[in-house]
């Protein structure tokens, strides 16, 4: 039976923050950056779709209407006034942290390995969903609390303080923290034991 002289050694970090994963977080967020640049017109098309989809399943009629043109989510209901000007929301806020997921995920030994690699889009497929919802939070604030009269006549004190409390939790913390939890959750690489070293003349 082995026989164990010493304890063993601590497990040690998968991921070492030194030069070399300062330069693959670097690589990934300039890729990322051109990645975002080049689809961010589609991508929000996508939320937009996707928002609306949502929104429009607690209407009676449906009335809501979104879509992306310039870098802006516009926001359109059945119901306005021909005249009336149509809210404009921008869409850069809800989404930029894809880059910074795209930056953590990098700091991986092998990020372009299939397993790391897989569980990135997946963890980008998982903030899709959460860009969605905040975009919902952010329609339906404005709806509870930016259009005056109207919001009061539709929206109650517990329904404005919801969407409002949503769509701010997002803007301040959310958007930076959703990067970090799906990063540590996906993409942070378990811990590797370290065998201990056997002095000279020590049998196993």
């Amino acid at each position: 039976m082995a026989r164990r002289t010493r304890a063993e050694r601590p497990a040690a970090p998968a991921i070492r923050l030194d030069a070399g994963a300062a330069l693959r977080a670097a690589i990934g967020f300039g890729a990322a950056l051109l990645v975002w640049f080049a689809f961010s017109a589609p991508y929000e098309t996508t939320l937009a779709a996707a928002a609306q989809a949502v929104i429009r399943l607690g209407e009676r009629p449906s009335v809501t209407a979104l879509a992306s043109s310039g870098g802006e989510i516009r926001v359109d209901r059945a119901d306005f006034p021909p005249s009336s000007p149509r809210p404009g929301l921008p869409a850069a806020d809800t989404h930029f942290n894809f880059v910074l997921l795209s930056a953590l995920f990098a700091l991986a030994p092998h990020p372009l390995r299939a397993r790391p690699f897989g569980r990135f889009w997946i963890a980008a497929c998982l903030l899709w969903a959460i860009h969605v919802a905040a975009m919902v939070f952010e329609v339906e604030a404005l709806y509870a609390t930016r259009l005056g009269s109207w919001s009061e006549a539709h929206y109650g004190p517990v329904a404005r303080n919801l969407w409002a409390a949503g769509f701010h939790f997002y803007q301040i913390a959310g958007r930076f923290a959703a990067p970090f939890a799906l990063w540590w959750m996906l993409g942070r690489p378990e811990e590797e034991a370290v065998a201990p070293r056997r002095r000279k003349g020590e049998r196993a």
